[in-house]
C-alpha cells in the first residue's frame, strides 16, 4: 500500500535554525528540504503539517509550503481546506472551560523560579494549549497537578530551542506545552485520517521530540530526524515503538531523506 499523506512537524524537522527552510543545523545555506517538497507535490502526495505553532501562523505556512492541512497547538486545532474548515479538539478540558486558567499558570511558574517561564512572544494568541520554556521534570509536574485537582492537564515536551531563550538556565530549554489530556500531535492525526478516510497504513509522520512520537502510534511509519537524539529521553522513548527510522542526518536533510522514503514507497 502505497504512501498518500505526510505529517510533518515544522520547528527542528522541516525547517531549521530560526525557523528558515533553507538553513541546515549548523547553519549553512541548503536547498534540499525544497527539491524534497518539489518532489513530494509532484509525486502527488498530500502534505500536513504539525506543530505546536498557532491557527494563523499555520495558515500562513500552509499556503507557503503548499500543505493540503495542519494540526496546531500540538493537536488542539485540526485545519484543512485552505484553513476556512477547522475543529478543536477539547480532549478533557472540563465543559465550563475555554483556557487553560490564569491562576494556575501563576502556581506552576511560582513553583520553578528560573526553571519555566512563558514562551514569549510566542505564548501568544493561543486558542487552547499553554507554550512555556525551561527546564522541568515532566512526569514531577503532571504528579502535582494532579495532586491539586488539574489532573485534566498534562504537560508535554516539544523540543529543544536556542540557549539565547534563557541564557540564566545553564543549557538548552525546552518548550513546553500545557495542554488537556486526550489531545496531542497523535490524537489529531488519528482525527486527521479519520476525516480524510485514509488508512493508517498509508501515512508516514516526521518529527524531532518526544510530542512527535506520540503519532507513531497512528501512522504506518514513523521517521524521527537525527538531532532528535540530543533530548535525552528519546532513546528510552523509541524502545517503546517498533514502526520508527531515526534519519541519519538532521533538521532539513533528515526530513528530505524521510520524505524521499515516502515517495518510493
Amino acid at each position: 500500500m502505497g504512501i498518500r499523506v505526510i505529517y510533518t512537524d515544522l520547528d527542528g524537522t522541516m525547517v531549521g535554525p530560526k525557523g528558515c527552510f533553507f538553513r541546515a543545523e549548523g547553519g549553512a545555506s541548503t536547498l534540499e528540504p525544497a527539491r524534497a517538497l518539489t518532489e513530494l507535490h509532484a509525486a502527488g502526495l498530500d502534505l500536513v503539517l504539525v506543530s505546536g505553532r498557532t491557527r494563523p501562523q499555520l495558515v500562513e505556512a500552509a499556503q507557503i509550503f503548499g500543505a493540503a492541512g495542519w494540526i496546531g497547538e500540538l493537536g488542539a486545532i485540526v485545519g484543512w481546506n485552505d484553513g476556512r474548515d477547522s475543529e478543536i479538539l477539547r480532549g478533557a478540558m472540563p465543559p465550563e472551560l475555554d483556557q487553560v486558567p490564569p491562576e494556575l499558570l501563576d502556581r506552576l511558574i511560582e513553583r520553578h523560579p528560573g526553571e519555566l517561564e512563558l514562551h514569549t512572544p510566542w505564548h501568544a494568541g493561543r486558542e487552547v494549549d499553554v507554550m512555556l520554556r525551561g527546564r522541568i521534570d515532566v512526569p514531577e509536574v503532571d504528579a502535582w497537578l494532579a495532586e491539586i485537582g488539574f489532573g485534566w492537564l498534562s504537560m508535554r515536551d516539544n523540543g529543544l530551542i536556542s540557549p539565547a531563550h534563557m541564557p540564566d538556565l545553564g543549557g538548552a530549554p525546552h518548550v513546553y506545552h500545557l495542554v488537556p489530556d486526550g489531545v496531542g500531535k497523535g490524537d489529531a492525526v488519528a482525527y486527521d485520517l479519520k476525516r480524510r478516510g485514509i488508512d493508517p497504513a498509508e501515512a508516514i509522520a516526521i518529527g524531532d521530540s518526544a510530542s512527535d512520537l506520540a503519532m507513531a502510534l497512528h501512522v504506518g511509519r514513523m521517521h524521527l530526524v537525527a538531532n532528535a537524539l540530543h533530548h535525552p529521553h528519546i532513546a528510552e522513548l523509541l524502545a517503546r515503538h517498533d514502526n520508527v527510522t531515526v534519519e541519519a542526518e538532521s533538521v532539513g536533510a533528515g526530513w528530505a531523506s524521510a520524505v524521499r522514503s515516502a515517495i518510493a514507497a
